[in-house]
């Protein structure tokens, strides 16, 4: 039931942060703790595709890099807010 639920909550940023079918590909995968090589491998992909999709993954969720993605969806999964964080500490830090 638990594994349920969080599955949810991720499938949920997915879908607010307007990620195509290769994108939740590649941030399920990402979630789930493979590099890019790795992921690239799994895919079938260059990684050079992998990393046009994680750039788009950043850009859509807002944030900046692997680490800022897991913070949001921990985050929100604690209970937290949900997108806003990693961009109003970036705004704070300028």
């Amino acid at each position: 039931m638990a594994s349920a639920a969080v599955h949810d909550v991720i499938e949920a940023h997915f879908d607010d942060w307007g990620l195509t079918a290769a994108e939740r590909d590649v941030a399920t995968f990402l979630v789930k703790g493979f590099s890019t090589a790795e992921i690239a491998e799994l895919r079938g992909n260059a990684e050079g595709t992998v990393k046009a999709h994680l750039h788009a993954i950043y850009r859509k969720s807002g944030t900046r890099n692997k680490a800022e993605v897991m913070s949001v969806l921990i985050e929100s999964l604690m209970g937290g807010k949900l997108q806003d964080a990693p961009r109003q500490e970036r705004a704070a830090a300028e």
